[in-house]
């Protein structure tokens, strides 16, 4: 048996002390980044043959506001506008006193939204798709005609809004009814 300057050894104590000492931070610190770049794969997959996730949240936003405006219109009593652009929307509220549709007064979620460039909307207003403007800076907004109307007798104008981005299958459908029921469907997605 070998000896050491403070005693004797034995191998297989030392194969027994090396077996339970676990892994190593090199291979866990391996093992995590193969598994964040597998993780990584699969959620780009998902987003390429999956649904689109940008439109679906630009849908689930856009709904989200006119859910809320139609509330706010009952409540206060007030009457809330929509003009929509291909690069975003806007809102507006009728201001009585002028007789003319204004823009929100410092409501910083009632400000203008642009859509990433790679976006497209359209709007369908009585079964017919609706013009709409490259932007608000090409357009005279001087005398605004919003296309949606949210009334206070909590009428809304029906409408349905197709959002999809550019090289994609499949859109989001928003629909608004007159009672004000909205509803957003998945189309063409595989």
């Amino acid at each position: 048996m070998p000896t050491s300057g403070t005693g004797s050894s034995d191998r297989s104590a030392l194969l027994r002390a090396s077996a339970q000492r676990g892994f190593t931070l090199l291979e866990l610190l391996v093992v995590v980044a193969i598994i964040g770049m597998l993780a990584g794969a699969v959620t780009l997959s998902l987003g390429a043959l999956g649904n689109d996730r940008q439109a679906d949240e630009e849908t689930n936003r856009l709904r989200s506001m006119i859910d809320l405006l139609h509330e706010e219109a009952l409540m206060q009593s007030r009457d809330y506008g929509v003009m929509f652009s291909q690069t975003g929307y806007r809102f507006y509220v009728f201001d009585y006193q002028e007789l003319t549709w204004v823009l929100p007064p410092a409501d910083r979620l009632l400000e203008q939204h642009e859509f990433p460039p790679q976006l497209s909307l359209s709007l369908v207003l009585d079964g017919r798709t609706v013009p709409l403007a490259r932007d608000f800076e090409s357009r005279d907004v001087e005398n605004p005609e919003p296309q949606i109307m949210l009334l206070s007798s909590g009428e809304v104008t029906p409408f349905t809004i197709e959002m999809q981005r550019a090289g994609a299958d499949g859109l989001f459908e928003l629909t608004a009814e007159l009672d004000g029921d909205v509803t957003v469907v998945e189309k063409n997605f595989d």
